[in-house]
């Protein structure tokens, strides 16, 4: 953990997460790092739109003024050059984001430096970052374009899917592998057993002491589970939160259900899920994170 912020939750984004790139990103992919470079110097007085992470940005950074010191750390780690990325931190000075802190890498990936800044979490659109810093033992996730945007509301809301984000995905291997009947049987078996961790337990166990500095009852922080799991193997996942002493808001278990609609009444600025067909349907109406951890991805990349 970096010295003096070891007492934070340390966020870490990337440009392209933060602010909308899309023309830019064009031009590098048209035309080359140089014509980009250019481009940018150009533009570089043009502030830029908000990205897909801008509003969850906003809100996280706001429960610093809420609690009177700074608890949150928002770090810009970027795969642009120190000198494109002038344009980056013009926008940050616009919109009053209190962001200081940045990694500019110059073409090369920025996870390296997630262990220095000591982050809890990392969010970017680049894929190939967020698995190299999920394989380094970080919460990190691909944030998908799309979804609604809750800017206007101060209650910051995250969702998380269970199996391979919050927990690990040795119940999914079995699920794949045997079909429904024999994770139902295993998970009855296992009840009590409670299921390692997955990526994202640290993010959520330092989330929820954050939640613990507010009183109960005016806690501008909402959690939520959505799990495609129902009874019976809704008993392991209560226990294994008691045993983590980790608190969630609200948790669904939804059977198999579109998750959609639940996340959408939920009203998450975020949600994060490892099935990238959950993804796609759920990025529809709110702002999501595909986390390419587990079974699952794997088999996706085996595919041919």
């Amino acid at each position: 953990m970096a010295k003096g912020m070891s007492d934070k939750l340390v966020l870490a984004i990337s440009s392209r997460a933060l602010f909308d790139l899309s023309e830019s990103h064009k031009v590098y992919l048209a035309e080359g790092v140089e014509t980009y470079r250019k481009y940018q110097i150009d533009h570089e007085e043009e502030i830029l739109e908000p990205g897909d992470a801008f509003p969850l940005v906003k809100k996280l950074l706001s429960l610093n003024a809420s609690l009177g010191r700074a608890r949150v750390e928002v770090v810009l780690v970027s795969r642009n050059s120190a000198d494109t990325g002038l344009r980056v931190f013009n926008s940050i000075q616009h919109y009053d984001l209190d962001i200081s802190r940045a990694a500019f890498v110059g073409g090369r990936s920025p996870y390296p430096y997630l262990s220095a800044f000591g982050c809890h979490l990392f969010l970017s659109t680049h894929a190939e970052d967020v698995r190299s810093a999920l394989d380094a033992g970080f919460a990190a996730a691909t944030i998908l374009s799309g979804g609604a945007r809750r800017a206007s509301s101060a209650e910051l809301r995250i969702a998380f899917d269970g199996d391979a984000v919050l927990f690990s995905d040795e119940s999914e291997r079995i699920y794949q592998s045997g079909g429904l009947e024999a994770f139902q049987a295993s998970e009855r078996q296992s009840a009590r057993e409670p299921l390692r961790g997955g990526p994202f337990k640290g993010f959520l166990a330092a989330l929820n002491l954050l939640q613990r500095e507010f009183p109960d009852e005016s806690c501008p922080i909402r959690t939520a589970l959505v799990t495609a799991r129902s009874a019976p193997s809704h008993e392991r996942v209560i226990r294994t939160l008691r045993e983590w002493d980790i608190r969630l808001d609200e948790s669904l278990f939804l059977g198999g259900l579109d998750k959609s609609a639940f996340l959408e009444a939920f009203a998450a600025d975020v949600f994060f899920d490892d099935q990238a067909g959950h993804c796609e349907r759920a990025r529809e109406v709110v702002a999501t994170g595909h986390v390419p951890h587990g079974i699952s991805n794997e088999l996706k990349v085996q595919a041919p």
